[in-house]
């Protein structure tokens, strides 16, 4: 299923801007973007379940230098804005990258800025 996504608002680019005005937050999607290369990552979902990439809560913790509760609380920003999907397996939630609203926004600065 290839659905294309609507266009995105200014509203929309304002909300991940935000998102991305963080040096951390902005590591957090860096660390996500080859979660089975990234050395520094171990707990990634395999490609055999049905959320491949997704990598849990307390790997993507390990690998910044604030709280679990401010990881937590920067995770969700990430998501709220698009930037990521989350998924509860098991006793644990998994984030991934939400790689179309990326490609979309990556469209919106092209074409709007």
């Amino acid at each position: 299923m290839n659905e294309k996504l609507p266009e995105m608002t200014d509203e929309k680019a304002v909300e991940i801007f935000k998102a991305l005005a963080n040096q951390t937050r902005v590591s957090i999607l860096q660390l996500l973007k080859d979660p089975e290369n990234n050395s520094a990552i171990q707990g990634h979902v395999s490609k055999d379940s049905e959320f491949e990439g997704g990598v849990c809560v307390g790997d993507i913790h390990k690998n910044t230098e604030i709280s679990q509760s401010t990881t937590s609380q920067y995770l969700s920003i990430l998501q709220q804005s698009g930037l990521l999907e989350a998924k509860r397996i098991g006793q644990w939630t998994y984030y991934r990258r939400n790689e179309a609203i990326i490609k979309q926004f990556e469209e919106y600065i092209r074409l709007k800025l």
